[in-house]
Formats: C-alpha cells, sequence, structure tokens
C-alpha cells in the first residue's frame, strides 16, 4: 500500500504560507514553490541507493558513498508541475525532465491528456511526478497510468498542498505509488478546488487568469 509522507519542515511550511497568500505576486510565488520544492526534494529522495567508490582526498584516498542503481526522471505534470523542476534541478541536476501535459475539464472536472514526452530510458528511472495540488486525484492518477503504459515501474508524486478526497482517490489506484506533501487540507469545495488551498498554482505561477 502507497505510504504518505507529510514534510512539515519549519522552513516549508513557513514557505507555504507566503504561497497561500493572495497578496504574493507571480515572481515570488514562483521563487517559492521552487524553493519549497527543493526542500522537499530532501525528504522526496531519502532512500536512493547509494553504493561505496573509492576517490582520492588533497591527503589520501578514502572511500564514500555516491549514488548507485537507476538514475532520476523529473515528470511535471503541465503546468503547474512546471514550477517545480527548477528547485530539484539544483540538488539532483543530472535528472532527465519528461513532461506530461493534462488539464481540467471545467464541468467534468476530469482531466483530458494533450501531451506526453518522457525520456527514453523511463523504465529504468525513479520517476517523481510533481504538481503544486493534489484536488480530485485525476490528473495525479492519469499521469501516473501514462507513466506505467510507457514502462515505468518507481514511481513516486510529489505535491505542495492536497485534499484528502485526492490522496485517497491515488491510493486507490495506484496503491505502489508514495506520495509525498507539504500539507494536507482540509477538503475540496463544490468546485473542486482545495479548501483553503492556495488557488489555482498554474495561474499564481504564470500570472494568467
Amino acid at each position: 500500500m502507497s505510504k504518505v509522507t507529510q514534510i512539515a519542515h519549519p522552513l516549508i511550511l513557513h514557505k507555504l504560507s507566503f504561497i497561500r497568500d493572495k497578496n504574493t505576486g507571480s515572481k515570488d510565488f514562483r521563487e517559492l514553490v521552487e524553493e519549497v520544492a527543493m526542500l522537499m526534494a530532501y525528504e522526496v529522495t531519502r532512500d536512493l541507493q547509494l553504493e561505496e567508490v573509492e576517490i582520492e582526498t588533497p591527503i589520501c584516498k578514502t572511500k564514500c558513498k555516491m549514488l548507485a542503481g537507476k538514475k532520476v526522471a523529473i515528470v511535471p505534470i503541465l503546468r503547474a508541475g512546471l514550477g517545480m523542476v527548477d528547485g530539484m534541478l539544483k540538488l539532483i541536476p543530472a535528472a532527465k525532465v519528461g513532461h506530461i501535459g493534462l488539464y481540467r475539464d471545467e464541468k467534468t472536472l476530469k482531466p483530458v491528456e494533450y501531451f506526453c514526452k518522457l525520456p527514453q530510458d523511463i523504465e529504468d528511472r525513479e520517476v517523481i511526478v510533481t504538481d503544486p495540488m493534489l484536488a480530485t486525484g485525476g490528473s495525479s492518477v492519469d499521469a501516473i497510468t501514462l507513466l506505467k503504459k510507457k514502462g515505468a515501474k518507481n514511481i513516486r508524486l510529489m505535491c505542495l498542498i492536497a485534499a484528502p478526497e485526492g490522496i485517497k482517490v491515488v491510493m486507490n489506484a495506484h496503491p505502489d505509488v508514495d506520495i509525498y506533501v507539504a500539507s494536507v487540507d482540509e477538503k475540496l469545495n463544490e468546485s473542486g478546488y482545495i479548501v483553503p488551498g492556495l488557488g489555482d498554482a498554474g495561474d499564481r505561477l504564470f500570472g494568467t487568469k
């Protein structure tokens, strides 16, 4: 069964307060989302495998630990997921980046796919799906389903804010995918938005309405 990890680090919670604030403009919003994503990446990558290697310091030879095994792919769900990519690449610069384009039908609230471009070796990588908001869960479920169809086997989902309803939907559809969030909010409202949430993450990132 999938595991839900809430990363309640003081710096993350502090920055998340500014992200939620409706008076925070797009420039600051983008920078804060990037910073929180970088901080969250420490926890999301905590169990990556290591191997022992020998290096030479200015003093002597010694054995150290370096990343081993599967490499990382970061796959944002367009467009809001893009805001989390640069922060993660600062920590994992060798990661490859795929893109999955989904938008939410305003009437049915269901996701519609319009774009998918992934690294060719996606099946050999640890895949981290990024999306600031886990609301109804529909987009995340569809993105993960698409990744599995393309051969991905090791997938984890990383979101800033989640609704309990969305978490449940993802866990039921993909019990093998662990979920990492900075906050689990109260609920979804009748329009499918997270309460208290932060509004539309894509609009706030890119200054659109």
